[in-house]
């Protein structure tokens, strides 16, 4: 995910929640597979920590995503 995005924002610029505009124009959404595993548990609470940490972000981060997971 780092690589792609960084290769992508190279002379475009950096969105909300995954979204990036290339050096083109050209919109992108750079997601990490896990995080559509974690916005579809079963249970309301997680799925909402990690979106609520998903609206904070430009470029995804896993471990923030993980710790918003984990959270009793």
């Amino acid at each position: 995910v780092d690589e792609l995005w960084r290769q992508l924002s190279d002379g475009g610029e950096e969105g909300q929640c995954g979204w990036l505009k290339d050096r083109y124009g050209l919109s992108w959404q750079i997601i990490p597979r896990i995080l559509t595993e974690l916005l579809t548990d079963p249970d309301p609470a997680k799925a909402g920590r990690v979106a609520e940490a998903m609206f904070t972000m430009s470029k995804i981060d896993i471990a923030r995503l993980r710790e918003a997971y984990a959270k009793a």
